[in-house]
């Protein structure tokens, strides 16, 4: 799978893409972007962050040494000139745009910061590379909360409709509706200009997500404390995938992309888990229990915001045009992710970006044995 150096695992996958190649990351200190950043660096790329700066006990790049990225800038998304000024100084050869407002509460709170970091936030970037003639290709990562939906239960797909009742998921179908209209627009266009792809996954849970309002980090927090669990809404169904399919899914897109520079169709691909992992909330606090044992409860909240009761996604186009599927079913997925948090607050001093870098390992491993494409070392 790899040969080691020094503490790192270089790691042979992708077709050896990303090896030697510069990557300008966008939300890199987030979660998903704290993980990809570990990922990239073992393939051998050289990392490129901008992000705002990462907070102590609330992003896992605060505890990450700095040896994985290239060059950092902390910066918003929205601040053209040094965004303009950290592309031209990366000269990358591709761009992941992960940089988000990813809470659906908080967008209730703050709407119009919500909707402009990413709406807005992901227009100034794609003008940017425009007007910089940069020719990376762009992978912009969205969310499945970018269409229509009714609670219908169907598996969404990506010609399906945008929209959205509720702000974040408006901003999420208008960050998509930003990306094709640059995309028809300049990119597709214009030849100095690469190609563009944007991925949809939801539901994301893993090692080191210490945000507000989702139920992990929400169960993480009451094993530390030692308090019962408060959950709103046990029977709430989502499809739940450990952070390192979707990774690799975005990872293999960005492989189409560099190696396919020259179709410039815009490429909408969702990542999502086999429907056995589609579980209701409560389903998710009882097998993370069996590996973590704790308490429970449930109370509800008058005044909760509203949110979708189902929603789950088809991913047959990345079976189809990637050669991706899930790897981790959905006791391999809480198992892990359980696991990761157990050793992070077992009281020993605790080496974060190693244990990452194992399950990344774990996960590829297994990948390979699957017959994945996207995993095999030639």
């Amino acid at each position: 799978m790899g040969q080691r150096q020094g503490s790192l695992e270089m790691l042979v996958m992708f077709g050896g893409v990303f090896k030697n190649k510069r990557v300008f990351l966008t939300g890199h200190t987030g979660f998903k972007g704290s993980w990809i950043s570990l990922w990239l660096s073992a393939l051998g790329a050289e990392v490129y962050g901008y992000s705002l700066a990462p907070r102590t006990g609330l992003d896992l790049r605060a505890d990450l040494p700095p040896r994985f990225w290239q060059r950092e800038w902390a910066a918003d998304i929205r601040n053209e000139a040094l965004l303009a000024e950290a592309v031209a100084q990366s000269a990358p050869d591709i761009i992941i745009h992960m940089a988000a407002q990813p809470l659906v509460r908080l967008s209730y709170a703050e709407p119009l910061e919500t909707f402009s970091v990413n709406a807005w936030g992901t227009a100034v970037l794609l003008d940017v590379v425009r007007k910089s003639r940069c020719a990376a290709p762009v992978l912009v990562v969205s969310s499945d909360k970018c269409y229509r939906n009714t609670n219908a239960g169907k598996p969404f797909s990506e010609d399906d409709p945008l929209g959205g009742s509720d702000v974040y998921s408006m901003s999420k179908a208008a960050t998509e509706l930003v990306a094709a209209a640059w995309h028809k627009s300049f990119f597709a266009l214009d030849s100095t200009l690469g190609a563009m792809a944007t991925a949809r996954a939801g539901n994301v849970i893993g090692g080191g997500d210490y945000a507000a309002d989702r139920i992990i980090p929400d169960s993480v927090r009451a094993h530390v404390s030692g308090e019962a669990l408060i959950v709103r809404n046990p029977s709430a169904t989502r499809p739940w995938q450990h952070v390192l399919e979707c990774l690799s899914g975005y990872l293999a897109l960005a492989q189409r992309l560099l190696t396919q520079p020259g179709d410039k169709t815009l490429l909408n691909v969702n990542f999502g888990p086999d429907p056995e992992s589609e579980r209701s909330v409560g389903a998710v606090i009882e097998a993370f229990h069996d590996v973590w044992p704790g308490q429970w409860e449930v109370r509800t909240d008058p005044n909760a915001v509203p949110e979708a009761t189902r929603l789950t996604l088809s991913h047959q186009r990345a079976v189809d045009v990637l050669g991706w599927r899930p790897v981790w079913p959905f006791a391999k997925t809480i198992a892990k992710t359980a696991e990761w948090y157990k050793q992070r607050h077992s009281g020993a001093e605790i080496n974060l970006a190693e244990l990452c870098l194992t399950q990344i390992m774990d996960y590829a491993e297994e990948a390979k044995h699957c017959g994945l494409p996207w995993a095999a070392e030639d």
